[in-house]
């Protein structure tokens, strides 16, 4: 191995930007802020957007240069595109930080998040199995202490351990799987994974490996039936944490997983395209996709509880970005990441609206919503935006994502295969989903507020948050063509 560290460095300036910036929230916190209450939480959020700022121009900035270190890093566009975008959505999540009166470690929680995000960013530029479950390791440890931060919250503390033993159960499969793919190749570099499975074949060994790999991403996305943990951790965790669960995590996963399975297990793929369907992992995709699409809108109809519709929210989206997945090795991954970093703009700011909300007193069920238009304008109009992309309703970039991993999908066998048959499945469960978005807008728009009701203040950071996820939304909607030339 060629040991650059100089242009190792170089090239993972943006982590290294996240992990400094972690250790001087830490140090300053330490040394200075805890001693003056008043200043210690906007000290905090003011290092840690400081830090994503530099992170975020670093990883726009790095250029698609291939093959790092001897190939334990791809730098494409993809990586890029991802990177930027997690620390995007780590900011925007990183601004809707509670207020001192909720949050009694603000610099503990910002440095915490910024080592989750240090993992996705790593995620998103590894070619290596080892550095891709240690990176997606650190995010998920990240992750389940972020989700249990709240330590008055009975609920964030369920949350927080549910997290933790569904997470590392599925850590297990997935190194399991990884050490079957090493046994059978000798390499730990997808690219050669991808040649030496091609020479080989399929074998017994290699379908125990897909099985392994296929059940540990599925918990990791929360696609059913390995979705259980997740309307738990989106009603416990603090609303940031689950925001950051929802949309960069969400993101960075799909984004390794296609990685893994299109240049490491191409040769493994198997067709859904036409009829008799052959063996590979792509029919398993498909069957995990339809089967989260199923159970996320019909579970969504039965819930009162809004993050918990939320979350079965997710894992209905779950199930149409798997079917990105499938396409994107045959037309691309534009589609596939349009969508993935739209959907994490609007989850980000639901959660956002929601966690704003909270500051003015309990929101769990959707009569809690009630009169949103009259207490806030601002948050009703947002959420208004937010809840509509997330139904797909033109010309909003839900609408867009949607349709692009559609026609991405129908380009495989067009509506006569079985991919043709999922995509037509998809667009009637759309409908479903509609009716339970539209039960939260009529909370917010049409109902009136209780007559206890206050006005709802809104933090300037949070504010600008807002806006940013729902003018991105709007503009990507009307622009899809930003994001998906750049692939």
């Amino acid at each position: 191995m060629n040991a650059d560290y100089a242009g190792l460095f170089q090239a993972l300036r943006p982590e290294a930007y996240l992990v400094i910036g972690a250790l001087v929230v830490l140090i300053v916190d330490m040394i200075w802020a805890r001693h003056r209450p008043a200043n210690r939480h906007h000290v905090a959020l003011a290092l840690g957007l400081i830090s994503l700022l530099m992170a975020g121009y670093a990883a726009a900035t790095s250029g698609a240069s291939g093959a790092i270190y001897d190939g334990m890093f791809q730098l494409d566009p993809l990586s890029v595109a991802t990177r930027t975008g997690v620390i995007l959505l780590a900011a925007l999540a990183l601004a809707l930080l509670p207020d001192a009166a909720r949050l009694r470690h603000p610099a503990e929680f910002t440095a915490i998040l910024l080592f989750a995000t240090t993992g996705f960013t790593l995620m998103a530029a590894a070619n290596n199995l080892l550095v891709a479950f240690l990176a997606l390791e650190l995010a998920s440890l990240s992750l389940y202490v972020l989700a249990g931060f709240d330590k008055a919250s009975p609920e964030s503390a369920e949350a927080g351990l549910k997290y933790f033993l569904f997470g590392g159960m599925a850590a297990a499969f997935l190194l399991f799987g990884f050490s079957l793919l090493y046994g059978l190749t000798g390499t730990l570099r997808l690219d050669l994974i991808g040649q030496q499975l091609a020479q080989q074949g399929p074998t017994p060994l290699l379908i125990v490996a897909l099985v392994m790999v296929l059940v540990g991403f599925g918990f990791k996305a929360a696609a059913a039936p390995f979705h259980l943990w997740a309307p738990d951790v989106y009603q416990g965790a603090p609303a940031p944490a689950a925001a950051l669960i929802a949309s960069a995590s969400k993101l960075a996963g799909l984004v390794l997983f296609t990685r893994l399975l299109w240049p490491g297990l191409g040769s493994a793929v198997g067709t859904i395209a036409h009829l008799p369907v052959t063996v590979g992992w792509a029919p398993v995709v498909a069957l995990i996709s339809g089967a989260s699409l199923l159970l996320g809108n019909i579970g969504a109809l039965a819930q009162s509880n809004v993050r918990r519709l939320l979350a079965y929210s997710a894992i209905s989206h779950a199930g149409a970005l798997l079917l990105g997945v499938i396409a994107a090795g045959r037309t691309g991954v534009g589609p596939l990441f349009y969508y993935a970093a739209t959907y994490g703009l609007t989850t980000v700011g639901a959660f956002g609206v929601i966690g704003a909300l909270e500051s003015a007193g309990r929101v769990q069920q959707l009569t809690d919503l009630a009169g949103l238009h009259k207490r806030s304008p601002l948050l009703a109009g947002c959420l208004a935006v937010f809840v509509l992309s997330l139904a797909g309703i033109p010309p909003l970039a839900g609408f867009f994502g949607k349709f692009a991993v559609f026609a991405s999908v129908l380009q495989l066998g067009g509506l006569a295969g079985p991919a043709g048959w999922l995509v037509i499945c998809a667009i009637a469960l759309s409908a479903v989903a509609l009716y339970y978005y539209l039960l939260i807008l009529k909370q917010a728009l049409v109902a009136a507020p209780a007559d206890n009701a206050a006005p709802v203040r809104v933090s300037l950071s949070a504010t600008i948050a807002l806006l940013i996820a729902a003018g991105l939304i709007v503009a990507l909607g009307l622009w899809p063509s930003a994001v998906l030339e750049l692939f």
